[in-house]
C-alpha cells in the first residue's frame, strides 16, 4: 500500500522537473517561432507571446511544438570575389556587402526552416540584382560611380526581401572591384586612369601656373601702380604742405611786421608818457624850487624885518622924536604910493601887481640889510615849535610890532623893579664900550 502511493508522488515529481527543464527564455536578440498543431506564436522581446515558453517534444498531442530560431538584430550578407560581366562581356570579379533584419518572423519562419537556409536565399537574392544590374552598364561606368550602382542593387532588391519578411538595414556596398583572374582590363582602365588623370593634373598645374604668373604680373603692375599713385600723392601732398608754409610763412612774417610796428608805436608812447612825465617831473621840481627859494628869501626877508624893527625898537629910547620922524616919513612915503597907485585908474590887477613887485623889492632889501645885520649880531634862534619853520615864525614874532611893543611892555616892567633897573643899566654899559659910537 505504501508502495503504491510513493509510486505516483515520485512520478508526478519527476514530470514536474521534467516540465521545469523544458523552460525556455528567449534572448533578447532572437525570436523563437513556435508551430503548435493549429496554430503559429513568436516569442521574444516585444513579440505577442512574451518571451517564456515550455518546448514540449512534438510528438506530445495538443502540447508537442516545432521550433525555429530566427535573429532579429542586424546581420550581414557577404559576396566575395562575385564574377560578373559588363554589357560588352567584359569578366571583372567584385566584393559585395549588405546589412539586412528580420522584419517579419512569422513570414520568414513560414519560407525557411532555419536561419542558414534564410541566409542562402537572400545571397541568392542579392547575386541575381548583382547580375542583372552589372549586365546592363560599362565597367569604367561602374568603376567611377560604386555609390550609384550600391543604391540601384538595393531598390532591385527590396521587394523580393519583403516577401521573405525581411528589409535592408542602408545600401548594398559595392566594397571592390578587380580584374578577373588572367585578364588586365581594370588594370589598363586603371593605368589610362592614371594617365588622364596626370594629364588633367599637369594641365590642371600648368593652368595654376599661368593663372599664378598672370596674378604675380597682374600684382606687380597694381603695385607699380600704387606706387606711382602713392609717389604722385605724396608729391602733392609735398606741395601743398610747402604751399602752406609758404603761406603761413608770410602771414607770419606779416604778423611779425605788424607786431613790431605796433610795438614800435607803444615804446614810442611810452617814451612819449616818460618825457612828458619828466618834464612835469622837472616843472614841479622847478616849482618847488622856486617854491622853496621864495620861501627862504621871504623867510630871511621876515627876518631881517624883524631885526630892523628890532634895531629901531631898541634905539626908541635914543628918542621918540627920531622914532616919530622916521614913521612919519614912512607914512608920506605910503601914502604917496597910495596915491600914485589911485592915478593909475580902476586897473586894480595892476595896482595889485605893483604892490606885490614893490613889496618884493623892499623885502629883498631889507632882508638883505638884515642878514648882514644878522651875520654880525650872532644871534641863535632856538625853536622849540616843531620844525624850522615854526621855530622862524616865532622869530619873526620877536622882530615885528608886536614882539617890539612886547618887548618895549617888557623892558618898562624891567625899569618899575630894582633888579630891571640894574640890568637895564648893566646891558646899556655893556653896548655903550661895545659900540662908542653909538654913545655919542
Amino acid at each position: 500500500m505504501t508502495a503504491l502511493i510513493i509510486i505516483p508522488i515520485i512520478l508526478i515529481i519527476a514530470l514536474a522537473w521534467w516540465i521545469v527543464t523544458l523552460r525556455r527564455v528567449v534572448p533578447t536578440n532572437m525570436v523563437h517561432i513556435l508551430q503548435y498543431s493549429r496554430k503559429t506564436i513568436s516569442y521574444g522581446k516585444g513579440q505577442a507571446g512574451g518571451n517564456v515558453y515550455y518546448e514540449f517534444p512534438a510528438w506530445i498531442p495538443v502540447f508537442g511544438i516545432t521550433k525555429r530560431e530566427l535573429p532579429v538584430s542586424n546581420f550581414d550578407l557577404n559576396l566575395d570575389a562575385y564574377e560578373a560581366y559588363d554589357q560588352d562581356r567584359v569578366p571583372f570579379v567584385l566584393d559585395i556587402k549588405a546589412f539586412f533584419r528580420i522584419a517579419d518572423t512569422n513570414e520568414a519562419a513560414n519560407k525557411v526552416g532555419s536561419f542558414g537556409e534564410l541566409q542562402d536565399h537572400l545571397k541568392g537574392i542579392v547575386q541575381g540584382a548583382v547580375r542583372s544590374i552589372m549586365a546592363n552598364a560599362k565597367l569604367e561606368d561602374i568603376m567611377s560611380e560604386r555609390s550609384v550602382y550600391g543604391e540601384k542593387f538595393t531598390n532591385a532588391v527590396s521587394n523580393q526581401l519583403h516577401e521573405w519578411g525581411v528589409v535592408p538595414v542602408k545600401n548594398i556596398e559595392l566594397m571592390d572591384i578587380r580584374d578577373a583572374k588572367g585578364e588586365e582590363v581594370i588594370s589598363n582602365i586603371m593605368a589610362k586612369k592614371k594617365s588622364d588623370i596626370e594629364k588633367e593634373s599637369r594641365i590642371e598645374v600648368a593652368k595654376n601656373r599661368q593663372i599664378a604668373k598672370t596674378a604675380e604680373i597682374e600684382a606687380q603692375r597694381i603695385i607699380e601702380v600704387k606706387a606711382q599713385d602713392a609717389a604722385e600723392a605724396v608729391g602733392k601732398r609735398k606741395a601743398e604742405v610747402n604751399q602752406a608754409v609758404g603761406i603761413q610763412d608770410q602771414i607770419a612774417q606779416q604778423e611779425i611786421a605788424s607786431q613790431a610796428k605796433l610795438t614800435k608805436e607803444k615804446e614810442m608812447e611810452v617814451a612819449r608818457v616818460q618825457e612828458v612825465k619828466q618834464a612835469e617831473i622837472r616843472r614841479q621840481a622847478e616849482i618847488i624850487k622856486a617854491e622853496q627859494e621864495a620861501k627862504v628869501i621871504t623867510t630871511i626877508a621876515d627876518a631881517n624885518l624883524s631885526a630892523k624893527q628890532k634895531e629901531a625898537s631898541g634905539i626908541e629910547a635914543e628918542g621918540k622924536a627920531m622914532a616919530k620922524a622916521k614913521e612919519l616919513d614912512q607914512l608920506a612915503s605910503v601914502t604917496a604910493q597910495t596915491e600914485l597907485a589911485a592915478k593909475i585908474g580902476e586897473n586894480k590887477p595892476y595896482q595889485e601887481y605893483l604892490i606885490r613887485i614893490e613889496q618884493v623889492r623892499a623885502n629883498q632889501a631889507v632882508g638883505i640889510e638884515q642878514a648882514k645885520n644878522l651875520g654880525k649880531a650872532q644871534i641863535k634862534v632856538i625853536a622849540n615849535a616843531g620844525d624850522i619853520d615854526s621855530g622862524v615864525n616865532s622869530v619873526r614874532e620877536v622882530f615885528s610890532p608886536k614882539g617890539g611893543t612886547a618887548i618895549g611892555g617888557m623892558l618898562e616892567a624891567l625899569a618899575n623893579t630894582d633888579t630891571g633897573k640894574a640890568l637895564i643899566k648893566q646891558f646899556l654899559d655893556k653896548s655903550s664900550s661895545e659900540n662908542p659910537k653909538a654913545s655919542k
